[in-house]
């Protein structure tokens, strides 16, 4: 069950199994964030650098500052639903601070994604539950800004920009430890 990714790497499904022990990088996202746009180059850096690192994607929309960022996490979750999770949120994270139904109804055809099923679950909210259950979880998290970011379930302190840094320095404390541990 892979989908693809930013950069046509496979990064599995955006919601994988606990048991998994690759390590795992979590983002926060708020799709109307130019920030979490910004961010999409490190994250594709850091993807192609580390071959089994796999990204967790946690949605935290904020409709009031991003007019439809709901909607748009909801649609995601519709075409995740199709497998076509990565892809969809490669055309919604295009520097956009809001999210039209037009525009969702675009993606939904670039996609090859039934238009009339993606107005009827954004409209029915037949996601909404699996989006706000992230916000949830990131709140109890601590995030209160996106992006926010998380390798193997421990929060990276650092801005978004410095990923590149962040995230092999806290691998290599990790191996250490576990090396440590072990012998």
């Amino acid at each position: 069950a892979q989908c693809s990714s930013f950069s046509g790497r496979p990064l599995g499904i955006h919601r994988p199994s606990v048991s998994s022990l690759a390590p795992s990088l979590g983002t926060v996202h708020d799709t109307g964030m130019p920030f979490c746009f910004a961010a999409r180059r490190p994250l594709e850096s850091l993807l192609g650098r580390y071959d089994t690192l796999s990204l967790v994607w946690r949605h935290y929309p904020d409709s009031e500052l991003h007019p439809g960022a709901g909607l748009a996490a909801e649609f995601a979750e519709f075409a995740a639903a199709d497998r076509r999770f990565w892809d969809a949120y490669a055309l919604l994270l295009a520097g956009r601070d809001h999210f039209s139904q037009e525009d969702l109804h675009s993606v939904a055809r670039q996609l090859d994604l039934d238009p009339g099923e993606a107005e009827s679950a954004l409209r029915d909210h037949t996601f909404r539950e699996r989006v706000l259950e992230d916000v949830r979880g990131a709140e109890k998290a601590g995030v209160h800004a996106t992006p926010t970011f998380f390798l193997n379930g421990e929060r990276l302190e650092g801005h978004w920009s410095q990923l590149a840094q962040l995230v092999p320095a806290a691998l290599d404390k990790e191996n250490a430890a576990d090396k440590h541990e072990g012998g």
